[in-house]
């Protein structure tokens, strides 16, 4: 063990003596440039293992230090090895649960000021053979790193309009609106206004029931690409919400030149209304600047009885939350409505 950190010592002190070599500004021509650098360090601790396992090794302490602070120096770490292999296991069981058929979708009630369910979210759901249902924070940023959301976004897509298509003809169930999330990487892909065509065309969904939830990440590349995509679409009968209101970067003065119709307040904002006046002051500035658009409003995260009179105060008149469901399946939905009509 003392000469295991000896050698850690020593290796370090190696590392940053390359560092600090490397923030000597290098003369190109009359020009000079300035270089940063990130160290992987890995010990041989022992025979057992191959030169390229410690080349492994050292790549992943590399990458560890890569995804810090600039300069830094990272040390393998069994644990880097164990995340790397659950990593490498939940891909691969991604890439086959469309196949298999492991994908769910849930929905969240979207109620008005009296209560009454006016629509819902779709919210895609892992049913994992062995794990049960995985959580979406664990399986969504893999999709994306991954490309996999593109067909996975396409499945989610096209089983909302279905269920669109299926309610209808029913008149207690044909006024809900279906609230689909986005990926700013599926808008970006050069067929996505192909392949979404292609789901109407499949399903035949009323399209005016139909709302597409985008971020505002979006808009920080590309705007007028994803303007036009929206202009596209809305021109089919399509609505748009701005979801995650005000935790983006977009530029105010563009969000009146985007075609919305809904800004989604965000939960983040919505729980400390009760208790900071800054985020309350964001919410109410929030609603005013919705209205001056001529934009509907609607808060998401609303858990309290409190939070809501605070908003309907305010102006906001439509809401999602546990207060009114946790995501749940379409029979549960139905059934909720059908009770509804009856009260």
């Amino acid at each position: 063990m003392v000469a295991h950190g000896k050698l850690r010592k020593l290796a370090e002190h190696i590392a940053y003596k390359l560092l600090a070599a490397l923030d000597e500004p290098i003369s190109v021509g009359e020009e000079s440039a300035l270089v940063t650098a990130s160290v992987g360090i890995t010990i041989i601790a022992d025979s057992q293992r191959s030169a390229d396992d410690y080349l492994q090794q050292g790549d992943m302490a590399l990458s560890q230090a890569k995804a810090s602070v600039r300069r830094a120096v990272r040390f393998f770490d069994p644990s880097m090895q164990a995340k790397l292999l659950a990593k490498v296991k939940l891909e691969s069981e991604l890439r086959q649960a469309l196949e298999h058929q492991q994908w769910r979708l849930h929905y969240q009630p979207q109620v008005d000021r009296l209560g009454r369910l006016i629509g819902v979210e779709a919210l895609l759901r892992w049913q994992h053979p062995g794990r049960g249902l995985v959580s979406p924070g664990e399986f969504i940023p893999l999709l994306e790193s991954t490309g996999l959301i593109n067909d996975v976004g396409e499945w989610v897509l096209e089983e909302a309009c279905q269920q669109l298509a299926q309610w209808a003809g029913s008149p207690l169930l044909n006024r809900l609106t279906i609230s689909v999330n986005i990926s700013p990487l599926q808008f970006r892909e050069n067929n996505f206004l192909q392949r979404v065509e292609q789901v109407f065309q499949r399903t035949q969904a009323p399209l005016e029931q139909l709302k597409l939830e985008v971020t505002e990440t979006l808009f920080v590349e590309a705007r007028d690409d994803a303007r036009d995509k929206m202009l596209s679409l809305k021109a089919l009968g399509v609505r748009f919400s701005l979801d995650d209101f005000g935790t983006g970067y977009s530029s105010l003065a563009y969000l009146a030149q985007l075609p919305l119709d809904q800004l989604k307040i965000d939960q983040s904002f919505v729980q400390q209304v009760l208790e900071s006046k800054a985020n309350a002051a964001i919410v109410e500035s929030t609603i005013a600047l919705a209205k001056s658009l001529n934009l509907d409003v609607i808060a998401e995260g609303v858990e309290v009885e409190a939070q809501q009179a605070w908003l309907m105060a305010h102006g906001c008149h439509a809401f999602q939350g546990y207060l009114f469901g946790r995501p749940v399946s379409v029979n549960d939905i139905e059934a909720a409505v059908l009770a509804q009509s009856y009260a």
